[in-house]
């Protein structure tokens, strides 16, 4: 992919970095001291990032991760205690934050990988599957937890979850206090791939690596018809059966006047060999 070679729109200190360096868009969770959970800053900020990585034209691919040991928490507990807000309404208003930048990135053509490392709780479970592909470590776990504080899922836990695993199992992780590991997030299809590392130090760096191959493998590929793919099978519930066929149909047809698919077919054609994906690997 031909971008700007690199774009800096945050700083170091800011709750939410996000770097663009030839078409990959870097979004991390930058609160580290409390496992990336969200509070008002990080809610906003995070709205505003993914509404701009999913806009901009040198952007192709998206990775989402956190800094430091943890993926995402979901929201602050401990800030909700100490007053950080004021009560029902301000949760759901912080929640209406968030989900601005969960469509932008759902509702997008372009794709996003998500580097989980560490755990993934609460509202981090619908940031998470925010993602089209999840990478997390061997020793990453994931669940919902909602309940062990008298709440309900948001952040589109509900609306996602029984979509990605199945109903059954979607009312497993939301009615019992259960951490998956990373083996039955795999089993399950919540995630995609499970690396580990001899040292333990290790996997959160590996994670962040392999996620950025997969990201780089459809930068590297025709990668807007990956996106208007994404972009389909996303869409899909809010059309009827006929209806979808109908944007399929529209769809390939206006891929099939794009200059990279009319390349990528004449080179098929003449028998050139393609790019092939790199092997899906389990090494828990």
């Amino acid at each position: 992919m031909d971008t700007a070679g690199s774009a800096a729109a945050s700083g170091p200190s800011d709750p939410v970095l996000l770097r663009v360096d030839d078409g990959l868009a870097r979004i991390t969770l930058n609160r580290p001291e409390r496992l990336n959970a969200f509070d008002p800053d990080l809610a906003h900020a995070w709205a505003e990032v993914t509404t701009e990585a999913t806009s901009r034209d040198d952007v192709g691919a998206i990775m989402l991760e956190g800094a430091g040991g943890s993926f995402c928490a979901g929201g602050d507990v401990q800030a909700m205690a100490a007053g950080g807000v004021a009560g029902g309404a301000d949760i759901s208003r912080l929640a209406e934050v968030i989900n601005r930048g969960i469509r932008a990135l759902t509702e997008s053509s372009v794709p996003v990988v998500a580097a989980a490392h560490g755990t993934t709780a609460g509202g981090g479970l619908g940031i998470l599957m925010t993602s089209d592909y999840a990478v997390v470590g061997a020793d990453s776990r994931i669940g919902s937890l909602y309940a062990n504080i008298g709440l309900t899922p948001d952040l589109s836990v509900s609306a996602q979850l029984a979509r990605a695993v199945g109903e059954r199992r979607a009312l497993q992780l939301v009615l019992q206090a259960r951490l998956l590991s990373a083996t039955e997030a795999l089993e399950w299809g919540l995630v995609a791939e499970v690396v580990s590392a001899e040292d333990p130090g290790d996997i959160a760096a590996r994670v962040k690596a392999r996620a950025e191959e997969v990201a780089r493998f459809w930068l590297a590929g025709a990668y807007r018809a990956y996106g208007e793919a994404k972009r389909l099978i996303r869409s899909q519930p809010s059309r009827s059966f006929a209806d979808h066929l109908s944007e399929e149909a529209r769809t390939i047809g206006a891929m099939f006047d794009t200059p990279d698919a009319q390349a990528r077919i004449a080179a098929f054609a003449a028998g050139t060999r393609r790019p092939s994906a790199p092997e899906s690997q389990e090494k828990a």
